[in-house]
């Protein structure tokens, strides 16, 4: 298998997906000939032309609704908002109307596109550009929020929204776009929406995350196990919603003891949602108060201040060490 980026595996996905399904069309911003702002489209224009790489004009409203449009009338359009940060100006078209139409219609018709979007800090970039607002959508019925932390399930994660009857909103932590690499099979793979995976098995402490905090959350598991003698059980949640808790459930009963990392502000964020399903299932199996890593309750930082911002591998250690010595 070939060792891939995320931008890389993501490239790979849509040109799959493209090929195989003359419906599926990308657009947005310099999608096109520029190949989009970090290159996960580079060279879909090339392979599928003008009329299913289609270069927009600077509008966010318009690109979601032309493609709520294309998407009722059976196309299957996956649109990128260059910056997660500008999708604000798109949220009428999203909460109003692609997330309402299966209920409006009664099930006659369905949305099913898929907005893609850069999010997070950890690269340094201006206002509007680091935020992680996933809470927003994960909060409107009717959408689903979907957010890998790898090449190979980015790519995987990629071709299930594609699919999917009803309009995802794929979060790309750009943190992670090139800062490592992994084997990508070169054949079809999907994985579920609205599954989470277990990607380390341990019996001492549940620790949860997804996006770009999974780089620090397994670093931290990493120095449990060999500095602590603690073997943590790590999960992704990949789909921050429909959340799935079953294997949340199941991993708290086993170790009695949790933590929850995400970059987002902390007040409000998946965590609380999580740290809920947890006590309201498995409160009698903990040994020790359920800890939370987040962003603050502030706008995240420019530049010098912004590593101050996200979660360290160190503020992880902190809470995980705190919730083992009850």
């Amino acid at each position: 298998m070939a060792k891939m980026t995320m931008v890389q595996a993501l490239n790979l996905a849509l040109r799959q997906e493209m090929e195989k399904d003359d419906r599926v069309i990308v657009l947005g911003e310099d999608v096109g000939r520029d190949g989009g702002v970090f290159r996960v489209t580079e060279g879909l224009i090339d392979v599928f032309g003008e009329e299913r790489s289609m270069d927009t004009p600077l509008a966010e409203s318009c690109i979601v609704g032309m493609s709520i449009g294309m998407a009722i009338y059976g196309l299957r359009p996956v649109c990128e908002i260059q910056f997660s940060g500008f999708a604000y100006l798109n949220f009428h078209q999203i909460e109003s109307h692609a997330s309402r139409m299966r209920w409006r219609t009664q099930g006659r018709l369905s949305v099913p596109m898929v907005l893609r979007a850069p999010y997070g800090g950890g690269v340094r970039a201006l206002e509007h550009h680091s935020e992680s607002r996933e809470a927003f959508w994960a909060h409107i019925p009717g959408l689903k929020m979907v957010i890998p932390s790898g090449p190979r399930n980015a790519r995987a994660l990629l071709v299930s929204a594609i699919r999917d009857p009803d309009p995802v909103i794929f979060y790309e932590p750009k943190a992670v776009y090139r800062a490592f690499r992994e084997e990508v099979p070169e054949e079809e793979e999907a994985i579920p929406l609205g599954k989470p995976q277990v990607v380390q098995q341990g019996k001492d402490l549940t620790m949860i995350s997804y996006g770009a905090m999974m780089r620090p959350t397994l670093e931290a598991a990493s120095v449990l196990r060999e500095k602590d003698g603690v073997e943590p059980e790590v999960i992704d949640l990949l789909t921050v919603s429909p959340l799935d808790d079953t294997e949340i459930i199941a991993s708290a009963k086993k170790t009695g003891r949790a933590v929850v990392i995400h970059e987002a502000p902390r007040s409000f964020g998946p965590a609380a949602e999580v740290v809920s399903r947890l006590v309201e299932k498995a409160f009698f199996y903990l040994e020790a108060p359920i800890a939370r890593v987040t962003g603050y309750d502030v706008v995240i930082p420019l530049f010098s201040k912004e590593k101050a911002y996200l979660p360290s591998t160190e503020r992880i250690l902190r809470a995980a060490r705190g919730v083992l010595s009850v």
